[in-house]
């Protein structure tokens, strides 16, 4: 009989059941609970009159664990001192959506030599992630493969849907099965509609197709996710978070019987792709918030240990120490000097 399946496909691989990966790095009653009040704190910055800042911070990927673990361990410390105004959350990013081609991430690539060894990749992510909630930091992830959650989501706090995928379908329906807040991103065009119907979609009951935790093709029933909002991170058109632009995302929230609740990426087309704008971006945010602005709840900047980014691919032993291998990053002090002079500026807040 002709063929007429499988014509481009070279190899299937079998995986771990998210179960018996679950069951081989399991998450400790401590860490448990830690993610549950997490999410509690993190929903209360979204959604209620909380005066706290939600800052997201961490490197755009995580390719080098142990200069992952250095840098959680420096921004944990961090969060510490500045805990009663501002609620760090570390980026841990494991899958890159790509415009072409390129490095896709930890899970799909962890061995950085296309190897692709997915397997290898969902265990380290899972590792990694129970490290940085060992240091009583919270986690945060864009999920961009829709069966990645089954095996990383019970240790992730704020999730996020990427501008790419904003629109998708299958990622609305994703999204309104997660157990933590969640943020959508603006369209790659600017389009802040997109991510308001996003928000609408994953908060309304779905029924798609997934796999549960033995790994069995299943349908998968949900009751909504109530805890979305907007990520505005600018667009083609440039960026989009001046006073007009947010005026006009709170017009939109409202129409669309919403809440008035903001989170900015100052990457990306907030800072014309150049990272050492980004502290301009988050001052140009707090001048909002002084001015009276409420709804601006929080932000996201790309860190690292040292600024900038490396090309890659490139043999291994030649990459440079907490320098990313996709977007560029600013470097750890400016990062530390930028979270405390946000502390800083929100203190009549909370006079």
């Amino acid at each position: 009989m002709q063929k007429t399946s499988d014509l481009n496909v070279v190899e299937t691989r079998a995986l771990p059941s998210p179960a018996a990966l679950l069951a081989a790095v399991p998450k400790t009653d401590e860490q448990a609970a830690f993610v549950t009040r997490a999410r509690r704190e993190i929903h209360r910055l979204i959604f209620t009159d909380d005066k706290r800042f939600l800052l997201i911070a961490g490197p755009c990927s995580i390719h080098d664990l142990d200069a992952g673990r250095d840098y959680a361990r420096r921004l944990a410390a961090l969060a510490r001192d500045v805990a009663d105004r501002v609620l760090i959350v570390m980026r841990v990013y494991f899958e890159k959506p790509r415009t072409t081609v390129g490095w896709k991430g930890l899970v799909m690539d962890p061995h950085l030599d296309g190897s692709h060894d997915i397997a290898a990749g969902l265990r380290l992510g899972r590792t990694f992630l129970r490290d940085v909630l060992d240091l009583s930091l919270p986690t945060a992830t864009e999920f961009l493969d829709p069966i990645t959650p089954q095996y990383v989501a019970d240790l992730v706090c704020w999730g996020a849907i990427g501008a790419r995928t904003a629109e998708s379908q299958t990622h609305r329906q994703m999204a309104s099965g997660l157990s933590m807040p969640l943020g959508f991103k603006n369209g790659t065009d600017g389009s802040i509609t997109t991510a308001i119907n996003a928000i609408k979609a994953a908060a309304q009951p779905h029924t798609f197709l997934g796999i549960n935790l033995d790994g069995s093709a299943s349908a998968i029933v949900t009751r909504g996710n109530p805890d979305c909002h907007v990520v505005l991170r600018g667009g083609t058109s440039g960026p989009n978070y001046s006073p007009a632009h947010i005026a006009r995302t709170e017009e939109l929230l409202a129409k669309a019987g919403l809440p008035k609740s903001i989170l900015v990426d100052c990457s990306h087309d907030n800072s014309a792709k150049q990272p050492e704008r980004q502290p301009d971006v988050m001052r140009e945010l707090l001048a909002q918030i002084t001015a009276g602005s409420a709804s601006i709840m929080g932000a996201m900047i790309e860190s690292n240990l040292a600024a900038g980014s490396q090309p890659f691919p490139q043999p291994r032993e030649k990459l440079r120490y907490g320098v990313s291998i996709t977007d560029g990053c600013i470097d750890w002090p400016t990062t530390e000097k930028l979270v405390r002079e946000l502390h800083g500026a929100l203190a009549p807040r909370f006079g």
